[in-house]
Parts: C-alpha cells; structure tokens; sequence
C-alpha cells in the first residue's frame, strides 16, 4: 500500500505549537460529529491523527522514544484523574470483583490469547513471532482493558449501569493497566537478553523467567507500598497545608501523585500503581469543602487534554501503508480476543460471584476495550530495538481500531439490549451555592403521578432520619418549605442527606 501524502512537514519545535493546536481544533470539531453518529470520540482523534500523519497529509513524527515519555506522563494524568473521581463507598461493593478481573483476568486472557497465537496465528507471521515468547508478548500488550476509554465512554455519553457495573469497570480498567504494563515489561526484559533463546530450554533461560517473575511481583509490591505510603502521606501534608486557590490545590495534588510514580519507579515498583492508589486515597480521604467541585473540574479538563494530545500523538504515529501485510492476522487476533478470550477470563474470573448476573457478566465481557494503553505498551519493544517490534505495533493498531469501533461504538446499545442502564438522575437544582462534603449531600426528588407523595403535607411524609426538605421548586418559582405546604406532581422536592442533633 502506498502512503497518501499530499505533503511533508517535519512536527519540529518551530511549528509545533500552531500544528497541534490546529490538530485539535480541527479533531474536536470533527468528534462532535461522529459522536452523534454514535462513534467514541478518541476513536474520531485516533483517526484524525492518522489522517494527517505521514500517510495522510504527510505530518511526519516518527519518533517512538518521545511519544513513548509523553504517552507515559499522558497516561499518568489519565489515570490520576480517574484515582481521584474513584469513590471507595461505590467501588466497596465491586472491590473484590475490580481487583480480581485486573489481575487473574487479566492473566487468563493472555493464556487464552497467547495459546490463540501459538497454535493459529504463529505460521501466518514470522520474526519475533517465531516464538512462543514473542505471541506471550503480544498477548500482554492487549490483555488489559483501557481505561481511557473506558472512562470517556462511561462518562462521556453519561453511561449509567446497574448491578455496580458503573465502579466495577472503572475499578477494572484503573488497575490493570498496570499489571499488564508490568508484564510487557517483563517480556520485553526477557527478550532483551543476549544470550538466551527461548526456545533453547536452556538452565539461562530457566533462571532469567524465574527472575522475570520475582520482578513482576516486586513491582507490584513496591507500587502498591508506595502509593498507600505517599497517599496517607499526602493526607497528612493536605491538612497541613491549604490554598485558597483551588488550581493551585489540583496542581498541590497532582504534584503528589506525579511524586508517587517517580518514587515506585526508582525504587523498582510499579509508578502507575503507585500514582492510582495515591490518587484514589487523597481522592477519598482529604475534605477539600467547597474547592471539591473545582479541583474535580481541574483535573476533568487536565485528564480530556492528555487524552486527546495521547491519541493524536498514536494516530501520528501509525503508518496504513505498513499494516496490509498483518491485517489479516491482527483481525482474527482481534476478534478472538473479542469474542472469546475476553468473555472466557471474565466468567471463569466472576465464577464466584453468583448475586452477579448472566446479563452483567455478559456486559462486563463485552466492555474489554483497548485504546491507547495497549498502543502505548506496543511501544516497549520498539523502543527497545527487538527485531520486528513494527508488527508488534501494527498488530496493536489494528486490533485497538477493531475494539473502539465494534465494541466502543456498541457499548451504549449493547447496555439497553440487557436491559442494564438507566437514565441519569434529574440534576440537582442547587441555585449555585456549593455545599461542603462534610454537610451532607444535595439530591433531587421529582413527585410523579402516582406518587405516595401526591397530596400529602411535607409534615406527613415523615422522612427517615437525618434527612430533610430544604426547597420546593413549583411551576418555576422557588418555595420555602413548612410543615403545612402540600406536595403536588410536578413539584421538585430539594432534600439534603446529613447527620442531625435530634
């Protein structure tokens, strides 16, 4: 296949600043289009990026040791901001799930795909592929469900799902980029090594897996130790030290969790685990009051710019022209992966789980999206110069674009089909004051018809404990409630949820 260049222009420092932000002006206006057609919107920038790349308009970056830093720092503020938005008291219910799917399964899925790629798909490639080791490698790059996006579909399209789909997937997708980046890592050490084959059953090469092993645990040890340490640490420090700035408190908090990777990394653990579990407990523990909604926005807009910088810079990246000779075999891969590997791990994995449904289940295995982590992992052994580690990447691509497009763009229509979504809640009329945290929380109560509600006086709801009716919003005005004051369809009910002296 022939590149399509019209042009070439070097992605050099002098035009970089009008050239990306053209990039993103031009990918946004587009992806508003393509999401009313139902298409993921990092699916849109994925492919505006490989529109205008070196065999597209001809913007020429093919520099995998760069991409691959700021796809790392990228995927930092991607996965800092989901720790943050994580809420122990929803995930509390799914932990056990969460963990299990972004370990065991993760691990099955590699056995069943890596099996796929010895047995069927090996004889169709050569190169790195020629060995058992080199289809385990492969089998790690895309074993892990992306959290990118998974948390801009979820919370892009506003995605609601019952059965404590919602946290479990998110929990999912937030912990096992790590694990799969540490096993890549491992793989790719292994292939590194000068004087082993793996094929050779030699003792070496006994011994480097054992090693290899011994390290995969160790980073996820040291990760772990360290995100938990720096995590209450960073409580500590935050109820020390205040801003009345809420940017530059988001900029005091990611500075933390930025922290906790360099720390994990030095140390020989796992930065990305260490940055998760860091934000998730500063997320969770630190009373930030009326700067919570702020800091959230900060890194809401912090974590869209890396994602949509992350998924231009991959689209830049690819080369069409270079993928014809393994399209075939990225697409089986891709489908098997779809169809069978991912749902075997998930209901062998929630095997134990049976107040879980068919249907979420079901759902669960259809959610294994890949985005831009696996594309970010395929680099690992460019980077590291292995011998055919293009078609690494290339397989990577295809199988990321198969994913976004069969399984992104169903997501929203596959969760009505089993009847596991729901509308979102009515917004909170709050008339712009910010309540903190600590106060209670602000909820929204529509009285419907045929509401137990309809006609009764707010005296003889008798609401629970700790609650109460603080306004009625009524044919647009805004009432303040009494005892006496009867409720009627159409009535808003503003209630907050909160500890009492009575």
């Amino acid at each position: 296949m022939m590149p399509l260049s019209i042009f070439t222009v070097d992605l050099v420092p002098d035009n970089l600043l009008t050239i990306v932000s053209v990039m993103l002006i031009f990918a946004l206006m587009v992806s508003k289009i393509g999401t009313r057609l139902g298409a993921p919107a990092l699916l849109i920038i994925l492919l505006v990026g490989m529109l205008v790349g070196a065999d597209g308009v001809g913007l020429q970056f093919q520099n995998y040791h760069v991409a691959e830093h700021v796809g790392h720092f990228a995927m930092s503020i991607i996965l800092f901001a989901a720790g943050m938005e994580t809420s122990l008291k929803e995930t509390r219910p799914v932990m056990k799930q969460g963990l299990l799917l972004s370990t065991v399964g993760v691990l099955l899925t590699i056995t069943i795909t890596g099996a796929f790629l010895i047995l069927l798909i090996r004889p169709m490639l050569g190169g790195i592929f020629s060995t058992a080791l080199g289809c385990l490698l492969l089998a790690a790059i895309i074993s892990s469900t992306d959290s990118t996006s998974v948390f801009s579909i979820l919370h892009g399209k506003r995605l609601h799902l019952r059965e404590h789909l919602g946290p479990l997937l998110e929990l999912e997708s937030g912990s096992n980029d790590p694990v799969a980046f540490t096993l890549t890592l491992l793989l790719v050490s292994l292939f590194s090594q000068a004087d082993v084959t793996p094929l050779s059953g030699s003792n070496s090469y006994g011994a480097v897996v054992l090693a290899g092993v011994m390290m995969f645990f160790l980073q996820i040890v040291i990760g772990a130790a360290v995100g938990f340490g720096i995590g209450f640490a960073g409580k500590w420090l935050l109820g020390k030290v205040s801003f009345s700035i809420p940017s530059l408190t988001a900029i005091f908090i990611l500075s933390i969790g930025v922290f906790a990777n360099g720390l994990a990394d030095n140390l020989g653990g796992n930065g990305l685990l260490a940055l998760y579990i860091t934000a998730i407990l500063i997320g969770n523990k630190v009373p930030l009051g009326a700067q919570k909604r702020d800091v959230g926005k900060f890194f809401e807009a912090m974590s869209w710019l890396a994602q949509l910088l992350m998924f231009l810079m991959l689209g830049l990246l690819a080369r069409p022209s270079q993928m014809g000779s393994v399209a075939l075999p990225a697409l089986l891969t891709g489908l098997f992966l779809i169809l069978v590997a991912r749902p075997l791990s998930v209901f062998i994995t929630l095997l134990p789980f049976r107040r879980l449904s068919f249907r979420a289940k079901v759902l669960v295995s259809w959610v294994g999206l890949k985005g831009a982590g696996p594309i970010l992992f395929a680099m690992s052994p460019v980077v590291a110069g292995l011998d055919g580690s293009a078609e690494v990447f290339n397989l990577v691509f295809i199988i990321t674009l198969l994913s976004l497009i069969c399984q992104g763009m169903s997501l929203s229509p596959a969760a009505r089909l089993l009847k596991l979504s729901y509308d979102e809640d009515p917004q909170v009329q709050s008339f712009g004051l910010e309540m903190p945290e600590e106060m209670g929380m602000l909820r929204d109560h529509l009285i419907s018809e045929g509401d137990s509600m309809d006609g009764s006086t707010l005296r003889e709801l008798s609401l629970p404990h700790g609650i109460r009716v603080v306004m009625v919003k009524r044919d647009g005005k805004f009432l303040v409630p009494h005892g006496s004051m009867k409720v009627h369809n159409g009535d808003h009910l503003i209630i907050v949820m909160g500890e009492t002296d009575d």
